[in-house]
């Protein structure tokens, strides 16, 4: 059964995934909203507990790094419920990050650790997890890449904002360390704002980042961009966006790894990554949030073009699910 949190409750941010995914209506949704860590660690704790005493389910899975998923994994780890942790053993070494956080913590209390990549499974062997409970079984979202890679051709979101395949770039902000300070954002928008003079720029821009643009009053100076701002996108529009870029710039984790499989060049926004692997088979250029190290990476980006010897990492075929599935099914056997 699913249930779903509603830790992500943005209609275009989550609705909107399992219509594009035609993934069945969560069985139980919980509705906690947004809120501190605290609090919304709490709300998913005391909401998801009700849900396990009653259903006595034999295992829960666990997806990833968010609040949802180390309360899930709390709850369940009490009342005596195996859990398995998908994309387990990612580390970034920046425990600042609420995600490493969870990460760590989910992974301590987890029965079953299915990991996307190699140093994955050496972080956890490091960390003193038995080599037993460790299963490297690929990575899922990119299953869900590339299943619907050729749905996604149907979006029109392309000729919506009038770009072109290879025409364009496209930025994503949302972690609170690099939006919710006031030079970091600007350092980081004076970057794209040069850039944007060789390439066009489209900025789906999440809820909490454009609360802080508009708060530190910089839509005058990206409206006389050619940045341009547009609203947060569907699963299946989003993936039409970013496939057809020469350039992305993020912070975001999962389009470092989907970046990697298209061999689009990815700048990432951040000082560290819990995909290295990215950084060094794949496109992924980790630059941190100096504007002149910005620019310096993209400007080499679009006089170089695409890594020549980027490669993508071991099992990252779109068949991790059926390796979770078998894996669950032969300790359940």
């Amino acid at each position: 059964m699913i249930v779903h949190t509603g830790q992500h409750y943005d209609a275009a941010m989550s609705d909107s995934f399992f219509d594009d995914l035609g993934m069945p209506k969560p069985d139980v949704y919980l509705g906690v909203g947004s809120g501190s860590h605290a609090v919304q660690t709490a709300k998913i704790m005391t909401g998801f507990e009700p849900v396990i005493l009653a259903e006595k389910p034999d295992w829960v899975l666990v997806v990833g790094d968010v609040n949802s998923t180390i309360a899930c994994a709390l709850v369940s780890a009490k009342l005596g419920v195996k859990i398995a942790h998908v994309e387990a053993g990612l580390r970034s070494g920046d425990r600042s990050m609420p995600e490493e956080i969870n990460r760590i913590l989910t992974d301590s209390i987890s029965d079953l650790l299915f990991t996307t990549s190699q140093d994955a499974d050496e972080n956890l062997q490091q960390e003193g997890v038995a080599a037993n409970s460790i299963r490297f079984v690929g990575n899922v979202m990119i299953d869900s890449l590339l299943e619907h890679l050729k749905l996604a051709e149907r979006s029109t979101v392309r000729v919506d904002v009038g770009i072109e395949s290879g025409e364009y770039g496209v930025l994503t902000l949302h972690r609170p360390s690099n939006v919710d300070d006031e030079r970091t954002l600007l350092g980081i928008l004076d970057a794209v704002f040069t850039i944007s003079e060789r390439l066009p720029i489209v900025f789906p821009v999440h809820p909490r980042t454009r609360a802080k643009i508009e708060e530190f009053g910089f839509e005058d100076s990206i409206s006389r961009s050619a940045i341009k701002l547009i609203e947060p996108l569907g699963y299946l529009d989003f993936m039409r966006l970013y496939s057809g870029a020469k350039l992305v710039l993020t912070d975001s984790g999962g389009l470092q790894e989907e970046t990697t499989v298209l061999g689009i060049p990815c700048i990432t926004l951040r000082q560290n990554t819990e995909r290295p692997i990215t950084v060094e088979m794949g496109t992924n250029h980790l630059v941190g949030t100096d504007p002149a190290r910005i620019k310096s990476a993209a400007s080499d980006v679009l006089a170089r073009g695409t890594n020549s010897s980027a490669k993508i990492p071991p099992l990252w075929d779109g068949k991790a699910a059926g390796r979770i599935c078998d894996e669950l099914l032969s300790v359940t056997a």
